[in-house]
């Protein structure tokens, strides 16, 4: 193609036709070259590795042939598509494009420089986007003569499947410029989201405590990776944190959190972990290497079956909210008959006289010697009611073997397997979920995106059963702050602070 370079006007839609440009030819330059091209557009996929860009446009053909198979697309579509995808030798191939996005390797160095090329090389209108998951688009703009053409876009793996691009705007990004990503990605097929150029972006950054907390809990010797997996797979995640760290590759993932970290200035909420520099330190990677947190792909764990309670039991539901109505229908659904009591001071279910606690994030030995009750345990929070398959639970030092028995027949009634761990504050999903809700807090109260961003970039980009802010309606300001403080005075750590949002929804009521 020669002549006038390809272009579109900042303020309008893109042009199906425009000719885009992909640089780097990896799995994830491949998979945007696809979704491209079968959005209509030319495009010149370009890598400086030899034979790099023809082995990938091969790679593409067998995805589209997998598709024509399955009756997803029809042969003649399959061919146009592989067609619009043309393998380049060189950047001045790529001159006329109206938009090059760059997917190289995930240092600062190397990307600005290529950036500066093609600030050079392309025409005044045409836009250049970075695919980086964690380098600041700001300091990628730095050097270029138009960095307000520059724009953050970037996509999850893989491309074809994923839906989520979160579209970043650097300090000099032009409005129009993150528009018009915007509605390209849309185009595209793609749920886009707008995002301010942090740390992280939205999902990088939101999605460090799920494996945070699970790290913390394994450093405490709270539970075993099975045991902290299967409490957060029951709550609605598809995979526990030790899985998915051990199917991202705890190299990759390590990486990622020191960078967050080191970001933001040593900042505790993103600390790394021994555990997992343990894990790398000795070539324990996860699935790529057959060994991580487990050997191959763990087992999941059949449901439990239910079993009826004892006779002459007597269940009193105490106080309100969510997590008490959760309660009230996995009882229900059971055919376990109760009672409602008031004024306990506390949530949770009395079993004759055992006191079984929704966490507020305290430990079961702190609430039983503080309140003077023997017969105590902490049960974690059944967020999917009647649908929850195993729950977390630790017992006050003291509690009876009585006790601890009826505790699990009950469990045995409702279907759920009793995760029982060391008495860590705040459990397993309640630390996890109070810690993901915060960091979405902040990232909206810091001006990285808008609640809806927050929420749909968590579901779509790392398939989170909900976004932060559908459990903090769901929970309420007021519980999650509740544990936050309480792990806040069990570890004197800022990792815990409370983010002003959350104070601010508390103190409106």
């Amino acid at each position: 193609m020669s002549g006038t370079p390809q272009t579109w006007a900042v303020t309008s839609r893109p042009a199906a036709e425009a000719l885009v440009g992909v640089v780097g030819a990896g799995v994830m330059g491949a998979g945007i070259a696809q979704v491209a091209a079968q959005a209509g557009h030319p495009v010149r996929l370009m890598d400086v590795r030899d034979g790099a860009a023809q082995a990938a446009h091969g790679q593409i053909a067998k995805a589209l042939d997998g598709l024509v198979t399955k009756g997803r697309m029809e042969a003649a579509e399959r061919d146009a598509v592989l067609a619009r995808i043309r393998p380049a030798s060189a950047l001045s191939e790529l001159a006329d494009a109206a938009l090059v996005v760059e997917v190289i390797v995930e240092k600062l160095e190397p990307k600005q420089a290529l950036l500066r090329e093609l600030d050079a090389l392309l025409g005044p209108e045409a836009l250049i986007a970075s695919n980086t998951s964690s380098i600041s688009i700001t300091a990628l703009a730095n050097g270029l003569q138009r960095p307000e053409r520059l724009v953050g876009m970037h996509f999850f793996n893989p491309v074809p499947l994923m839906k989520l691009v979160e579209v970043v705007s650097g300090a000099e990004t032009q409005a129009s410029v993150a528009e018009a990503i915007y509605e390209l990605s849309r185009r595209w097929g793609k749920a886009s989201v707008h995002a301010k150029s942090t740390p992280g972006f939205i999902v990088n950054r939101i999605a460090r405590p799920y494996y945070a907390e699970t790290l913390a809990l394994l450093l405490e010797q709270a539970g075993t990776p099975a045991q902290l997996d299967r409490a957060l797979r029951s709550v609605g995640f598809r995979m526990g944190p030790c899985e998915l760290m051990d199917l991202i590759g705890h190299d990759t993932n390590f990486l990622v959190t020191q960078s967050v970290f080191e970001a933001n200035f040593g900042d505790k909420r993103y600390v790394p972990s021994l555990v997992q520099k343990a894990l790398v330190d000795g070539g324990r990677l996860g699935r790529k290497v057959g060994k991580g947190f487990y050997d191959g792909v763990p087992a999941m764990p059949a449901p439990a079956e239910r079993s009826g309670v004892a006779g002459g039991a007597s269940f009193v539901l105490h106080g309100e909210g969510a997590l008490v109505e959760a309660l009230a229908q996995a009882l229900e659904a059971a055919g376990v008959a109760f009672q409602r009591g008031s004024g306990a001071g506390w949530a949770g279910l009395a079993l004759d006289g055992l006191q079984l606690r929704l966490s507020s994030g305290r430990c079961a030995a702190e609430l039983a010697q503080r309140d003077g009750v023997t017969e105590l345990a902490v049960i974690d929070w059944p967020v999917n009611g009647p649908r929850t398959e195993a729950l977390a639970m630790a017992f006050a030092p003291r509690c009876s073997e009585a006790g601890r028995t009826a505790a699990h027949q009950l469990f045995a009634a409702l279907g759920w397997t009793p995760l029982v761990l060391r008495d860590a504050p705040g459990l397993v999903v309640a630390r996890t979920l109070a810690m993901l809700v915060n960091e979405g807090a902040d990232a909206v109260w810091q001006g990285v995106c808008d609640e809806a961003a927050a929420d749909q970039a968590m579901k779509l980009g790392v398939n989170y059963p909900a976004g932060p802010f559908e459990w903090l309606a769901l929970l309420g300001a007021a519980r999650v702050v509740e544990t936050l403080d309480a792990l806040f005075e069990a570890s004197r750590s800022e990792r815990y602070r409370v983010s002003p949002l959350l104070k601010h929804r508390v103190w409106a009521g």
